[in-house]
């Protein structure tokens, strides 16, 4: 069947899933850490074995640890090559630990019509499997082509103005060739981001990047640039993925600093907006 409307308020079983130094160290190189040649390759969260550099976590990472949403089937059947992220957002409770196993419980809290297509929205909350205690949550939106015209709500806008001045912070990073192959190791296979057969039945010329890497570069820029490079000082982070970018792009995030709230948007070198209405609170 097509998108299920009715699965709206679907909830998962509680997931553990468990992580290990290993596996942010793949996730810091995944989204480009340690790529600038600035003599400090970010080696506190490329690293675990640098003299006076103790390893630590980037904070985007609970976006890969954190999501998951309740079973697929219960959206209905539908094309996976027509899914494509639309929105993310993340609240971390502190610093992450390079060692966990958090048990998370996920939720569908929204499908709406968008005319060209169906957007869900489900959020997870992760919690210590230990002890209890919140770790993070995050919210997803996911936007699948052609299963729209239901007659469903078309859902809040999520538009967020950039103040009209220059911005305070310009960060620029270059992405990999190979960005998207590298990225896919921390779990995201879906063949969109690696099959150039695959992609072109999506629509596109070739494999793009993972929305969620392009979210983690963005990430880097805030943490360096807000966050004095103190993941303890990284609360919460959203932004609308408005146009797929490629392996091997030029990341551009410009930032404006407001005081209580932090705006974004990241383009491209072809002056293409690829993640806007980026709104940052640090703590």
């Amino acid at each position: 069947m097509p998108i299920n409307p009715d699965a709206v308020g679907a909830t998962s079983a509680p997931v553990e899933r468990s992580w290990s130094s290993s596996d942010c160290l793949l996730y810091a190189l995944g989204v480009g850490a340690g790529s600038v040649d600035d003599g400090d390759f970010e080696l506190e969260y490329t690293t675990e074995n640098s003299t006076d550099r103790p390893q630590k976590v980037l904070p985007t990472f609970a976006a890969v640890v954190g999501g998951g949403g309740p079973p697929r089937s219960s959206l209905g059947s539908f094309d996976l090559a027509m899914l494509v992220h639309g929105e993310q957002s993340i609240e971390l409770a502190g610093p992450m630990p390079t060692e966990a196993t958090v048990r998370t419980t996920s939720v569908v809290t929204g499908i709406y019509d968008k005319g060209s297509g169906a957007v869900v929205v489900s959020e997870s909350t992760s919690v210590d499997a230990g002890s209890g205690q919140p770790c993070f949550s995050t919210t997803t939106s996911l936007f699948i082509r052609g299963e729209g015209g239901f007659g469903g709500e078309r859902g809040p806008s999520s538009t967020v103005p950039m103040p009209e001045r220059e911005p305070d912070e310009v960060v620029t990073y270059p992405t990999r060739t190979d960005q998207a192959l590298l990225y896919r190791l921390s779990g995201d296979r879906n063949p969109l981001h690696s099959d150039p057969v695959f992609a072109k039945r999506a629509g596109f010329d070739r494999p793009i990047l993972h929305g969620l890497c392009t979210y983690g570069f963005t990430g880097r820029a805030l943490l360096h640039a807000v966050c004095g490079s103190d993941p303890a000082r990284f609360g919460t982070m959203a932004g609308r993925f408005s146009r797929p970018t490629y392996p091997g792009d030029t990341l551009t995030v410009a930032i404006w600093d407001d005081g209580d709230e932090v705006r974004f948007r990241t383009v491209n070198q072809r002056g293409e907006t690829v993640i806007d209405a980026g709104r940052f609170v640090a703590r």
